[in-house]
């Protein structure tokens, strides 16, 4: 049972696929933690973030030793993260790196639940579970601005929502794996929904197409 889930950052998405994890007992992948642990060892290097060589010699240490990473460091979730992974993600070199990692943790037998942003297109296309979770811009840069406020960090809801749409700029006209909505995928706008809502909404989807 391979779950292959997508959509723009502050969608939910994320949230969404850690409760269908739980709910279906399945192994959990955070395709995004990759990128941001490749930015974050760059910024820690005191390297540029468009620093192409840099970055793919960290995505090759991540792979090669991803069995004993850590992904617990709360930077990785900062806001000063989000726009260097999301120039990180952008480079072909980088994602080179990483996609055999992604696929093999999909291929696990039993199956997997994934979130990132080509995960039904690039990654797991085979899958035959697969959502496209979204919200409006509006909706999710007041979600991150909530989320970063009770992280302490201090920004605007207009600076979250300027990055928010730069972000998704970048994501969906990067070269190699843009951001899209898999033809076969089952879109779901959460703007109006809660936590709850939207689980209740995608387990509804996720078992209609496990019965196709």
């Amino acid at each position: 049972m391979l779950i292959a889930i997508d959509g723009p950052s502050a969608s939910g998405k994320g949230t969404i696929a850690r409760k269908l994890a739980d709910h279906f007992k399945l192994p959990y992948l955070d395709t995004g933690l990759l990128y941001r642990w490749v930015a974050l060892n760059l910024k820690q290097q005191n390297k540029a973030a468009d620093d192409v060589a840099s970055a793919t010699k960290a995505a090759i240490h991540l792979r090669q030793h991803i069995k004993t990473i850590s992904f617990d460091d709360p930077d990785l979730r900062s806001h000063a993260i989000s726009q260097p992974s999301s120039q990180v993600a952008a480079m072909p070199e980088v994602r080179r790196e990483l996609v055999e990692l992604q696929q093999s943790f999909a291929g696990q037998a039993g199956g997997a639940v994934l979130d990132g942003r080509d995960i039904g297109t690039v990654i797991a296309p085979h899958a035959k579970i697969k959502l496209f979770i979204t919200a409006s811009a509006e909706k999710r840069a007041e979600r991150r601005f909530k989320e970063l406020q009770n992280k302490g960090e201090t920004t605007t809801y207009d600076a979250v929502l300027t990055d928010l749409q730069a972000r998704d700029a970048r994501d969906e006209t990067r070269t190699t794996a843009p951001s899209k909505i898999a033809a076969d995928a089952v879109k779901l706008d959460t703007s109006d929904l809660n936590v709850d809502e939207a689980f209740q909404a995608a387990l509804k989807i996720v078992n209609s197409q496990r019965n196709t």
